[in-house]
């Protein structure tokens, strides 16, 4: 009994004792903060933290969890850390990104300083779901140090933020036009020793883990690159009337600063050529300025686009210095390519300048009228990125598979652009590209991200099951949100519809492998064939595929995806062949597809003309250095005619994987392919980062020889497929493997011939390859 009595006591005082260590450790917990949200404006609110506190040992390593809704700037000691932190919202319809900065190299013995300027935007958009209310989130931990955001860190509404007259941005951009009033400002507010004799206590709102933010989860993308305050030279700066026109390098994402002398009073403008001539018809983003007295400076924090930076103010105003802050995705131009042809080297860095400026929080579709992540058009920029940057530009592809399927409503829908806050409209074509073979499935073969298979596979189910089928196992035109297709006209939607399916039940089929779901595979399997046959029963006639209802000219995208998909067959390649050669129909989203469908019908020459003859205006349009969202601009293009879409870049990816033949044949490019196809090109090169390391190919041609020069890195091994010809002689690293049309029977330990398909398995190391034919 005793000994009951004795157990029971001990049992009461553990709980009681572990209920006070929860009590207590919920004191320390970071909680969410604002300032006095009563006081403050809903839209384009601006908010300055500052924590002052004590350092007894600077920790080498001081991880900080940073949240907030929408944007952040972090100082430490005075010095700006972080420009432009935070994600704009949300992983899910719900919850909350959080950034991971590590402030140990900047922390100090002694007293130390934070200071944090808040941007709420306020409102929702197609890149971003408002929480609804301004906070921020700020959690330490390190050895020795805990700093958590509470009731004691100072906090102010900087009013001299604010909102530019009208006109507002479209409805698209949960961004508003600064006016920043130098003559409210404080410029020394994040100074170590700025007197904050106004800063209130902040409001503590919550806990982690609270509405509206929700659950938090970690930043997968590189914070933001900054490359730095550059100077604007004066043979680059033109002045007409009230207005400096400055030239910028290129088509670029960044702020404007200006150094100035002005009377009190003075409005600075400032807008892009993006803004005032070729703004894809719909109202973005630009900012203004009122002067203090005397010499200032001033940075405006959102970013901007453009060739050019105009800058409107009165005479009265003095420039003594103009310069941009270019920021962007922290990625590398790594990958390359060359040809002998100058055309299709322009068309490849253009494609690769438009990708990088369509790269941000998300893929974007254009940086000035939408900023949002329409997902067709991701489909063709992470393609795009794998093969022109290096390894971190994967993190924004697989962000944008996990957003788009965790997006998903209740029903099973799946829309784009996801984030949105007032958007949820399905493209179903769009969404079927993302969910299959050239979307989820291209992404797990360059990287090997097998996790995120397992992740995302049931989900994609689920919507899978949405769609209807006709008795003949074809698939109903499925209404969504959106009938879209493609910009443009002739556009046979049933066609569209089903073959689109078809590649992501192709997709889906791989997955089901690579999972293990042999059951899910062998179904697909099946479904597969079975679409494949009723398709060409029902659509094939007369050398085209056409809907019997469909009454337009014959669409081209359809034929092109048909040979994607593997469901026309050889035997109606010549017929295809003269469709494409005719029909000119695809936007330059699609053009891609059809680029790559005329290789796969071993057409190197004549895609390469097709390409050239449908870019050449905008390639050879020397005022742009990134390609347009349609074949012309404006009203000469679609949808408002931006001059920056990076889907029209779909020829960088088939100059790298078709031209040069890069392309993985196994996930994460354990084993990959080098099958050229140069055409009517005689040379060409090119620099692939892949996962598993730098893949180089050099190729030259004749009329009677070939010679590439092959990197294979370490850990990989290439398939590298000769000319389909008859060979009279195949150099190796300069011994002989084919003499006098005769195989040399001592094959190389380190490389593998195989006569049926005239290949050679190559492992790791340099190569160079000679034949003669």
């Amino acid at each position: 009994m005793f000994g009951k009595k004795k157990l029971l006591f001990t049992c009461l005082a553990v709980a009681l004792i572990g209920g006070s260590a929860e009590l207590s450790a919920q004191t320390k917990q970071a909680k969410w903060i604002s300032a006095n949200l009563d006081k403050q404006d809903s839209v384009n609110v601006w908010t300055a933290y500052r924590k002052s506190f004590e350092v007894k040992t600077p920790p080498k390593k001081a991880l900080a969890r940073i949240a907030v809704d929408s944007k952040y700037w972090l100082y430490v000691n005075g010095k700006l850390i972080v420009f432009e932190g935070g994600l704009k919202r949300g992983p899910n319809p719900q919850d909350t990104y959080y950034d991971e900065v590590d402030l140990g190299p900047y922390l100090q013995k002694g007293e130390n300083h934070i200071a944090i300027q808040v941007w709420y935007f306020g409102k929702h958009g197609f890149s971003h779901n408002s929480s609804g209310k301004a906070g921020l989130f700020f959690d330490l931990k390190a050895e020795n140090l805990t700093l958590s955001s509470d009731k004691s860190w100072k906090v102010k509404r900087q009013k001299e933020y604010r909102t530019a007259a009208d006109p507002i941005p479209n409805f698209r951009l949960p961004e508003s036009n600064i006016l920043y009033d130098a003559r409210l400002g404080e410029s020394d507010w994040y100074l170590p020793n700025f007197k904050a004799s106004d800063y209130q206590e902040a409001q503590e709102l919550g806990v982690e883990g609270i509405a509206p933010w929700n659950k938090l989860h970690k930043r997968s993308i590189p914070l933001f690159k900054d490359f730095g305050l550059k100077s604007i030279r004066n043979e680059d700066i033109t002045r007409r009337g009230d207005t400096l026109i400055c030239k910028l390098p290129y088509n670029m994402q960044f702020t404007p600063y200006v150094e100035i002398d002005a009377p009190a009073g003075q409005l600075v403008k400032f807008l892009t050529d993006n803004y005032l001539i070729y703004n894809g018809s719909a109202e973005n983003i630009r900012a203004e300025y009122i002067s203090k007295d005397g010499v200032q400076s001033y940075e405006n924090p959102g970013w901007i686009n453009g060739h050019y930076l105009y800058l409107i103010a009165p005479r009265e105003v003095n420039f003594k210095a103009i310069k941009y802050r270019e920021t962007g995705y922290n990625t590398e131009f790594t990958g390359s390519f060359h040809s002998d042809d100058p055309f299709f080297n322009k068309l490849w860095e253009k494609a690769r300048r438009t990708l990088y400026i369509t790269m941000r929080d998300s893929y974007m579709d254009c940086p000035d009228r939408e900023r949002a992540q329409w997902t067709g058009d991701a489909v063709l920029e992470a393609e795009e990125a794998f093969y022109a940057l290096d390894v971190k530009s994967h993190g924004l592809a697989k962000k944008w598979l996990y957003e788009v399927v965790n997006w998903q409503k209740q029903d099973g829908a799946i829309f784009s652009p996801a984030p949105a806050g007032n958007w949820d409209k399905e493209l179903p074509d769009q969404v079927l590209a993302t969910i299959g073979y050239y979307g989820i499935w291209t992404y797990y073969m360059h990287t090997g991200d097998k996790k995120i298979l397992s992740d995302l596979y049931p989900k994609i189910q689920t919507y899978l099951k949405l769609w209807e089928k006709y008795p003949d196992g074809l698939v109903k035109l499925r209404a969504g949100g959106w009938q879209w297709g493609d910009w443009g006209h002739n556009k046979d939607m049933l066609l569209l519809y089903n073959l689109w399916y078809y590649l992501a039940i192709k997709g889906n089929y791989l997955m089901a492998l690579e999972l293990g779901k042999t059951a899910d595979a062998k179904q697909f399997k099946q479904e597969m064939e079975v679409m494949s046959k009723a398709f060409n029963a029902r659509f094939w006639k007369d050398g085209e595929y056409r809907d019997p209802d469909y009454k337009e000219k014959t669409d081209d995208r359809v034929h092109a995806l048909a040979v994607l998909a593997g469901i026309a067959k050889e035997d109606q390649y010549a017929a295809i062949q003269k469709v494409l050669s005719e029909q000119e129909h695809a936007s330059p989203y699609m053009e891609k597809y059809v680029f790559e469908a005329m290789f796969n019908m071993q057409l190197p020459s004549e895609a390469l003309l097709r390409h050239k003859k449908r870019f050449s205006p905008m390639v050879n349009n020397d005022y742009f250095t990134t390609l347009f969202e349609g074949w012309g601009i404006g009203a000469d293009g679609f949808g408002g005619g931006t001059v920056n879409h990076a889907w029209s870049g779909g020829g960088l990816t088939i100059l790298s994987s078709q031209v040069c033949g890069i392309q993985p044949l196994s996930p994460g490019y354990k084993t990959f392919a080098i099958h050229p196809q140069l055409g009517s090109l005689k040379e060409a090169s090119a620099q692939v980062s892949s996962v598993i390391g730098e893949i180089q190919i050099h190729l030259k041609e004749d009329s009677n020889s070939q010679l590439i020069k092959v990197v294979v890195p370490a850990g990989s091994k290439a398939k590298l497929y000769l000319p389909k010809k008859q060979l009279a002689a195949v150099n190796i690293n300069e011994k002989a493997l084919i003499q006098n049309e005769k195989l040399n029977n001592s094959i190389g330990k380190s490389y593998q011939y195989q006569i049926n398909d005239q290949s050679l398995w190559l492992s790791p190391g340099t190569w160079s390859i000679q034949s003669t034919y």
